[in-house]
């Protein structure tokens, strides 16, 4: 009596058969010349830059709040998160909503960006670990770089990107220098 054996991990799968690469989904976007990615599992949707309004004593990269639907939803500047000048605004430019991890709760943030290009599909075996700069140097807000036509695209992580305890950590920096010395 032969017995039937599955050797392979995933039901239905052929005997022999290459396995399934697995690939995920990014959105690609400009920042001056370079190009970024986030997932596409954090994004909610890109809208046209427009209605923004300024909150005074915030830190530079933030650009100030939008109204989304009835929600106040602040909006960062990569180019300025990245301590980079912030560009000007074209017709091009929009903001990424993306959802971001604090803690337990979830928040909407938006992300100025100077053109979104296209959704992806990067597979894992085309994404490289962040490179290792050094101790002084921080890493920890890139997923990975993908390959892409030759060319790395520098894959985010959001959560830390758009980390709020950074954000806070960045305003506290910029009101003590602004304090007149005692």
């Amino acid at each position: 009596m032969n017995a039937l054996v599955q050797t392979s991990k995933r039901p239905g799968a052929i005997e022999g058969a290459p396995a399934a690469v697995e690939q995920k989904q990014y959105l690609t976007f400009m920042l001056g010349e370079e190009m970024f990615a986030i997932g596409i599992l954090g994004i909610k949707e890109i809208i046209e830059y427009q209605g923004l309004t300024e909150v005074p004593m915030m830190p530079e990269c933030i650009r100030g709040v939008i109204n989304l639907r009835g929600a106040v939803v602040p909006v960062m500047d990569l180019s300025a998160r990245f301590g980079k000048l912030m560009n000007a605004v074209t017709k091009r430019t929009c903001i990424i909503i993306v959802e971001v991890q604090a803690g337990s709760e979830r928040h909407d943030m938006g992300v100025v960006v100077d053109a979104v290009n296209a959704v992806l599909e990067i597979a894992a075996s085309e994404i490289e670990l962040a490179p290792a700069f050094g101790a002084k140097i921080r890493t920890d807000f890139i997923e990975g770089m993908g390959k892409v036509n030759g060319k790395f695209v520098i894959l985010l992580n959001v959560n830390q990107v758009l980390s709020i305890e950074d954000i806070g950590a960045l305003t506290t920096i910029a009101e003590s220098a602004a304090l007149p010395a005692a």
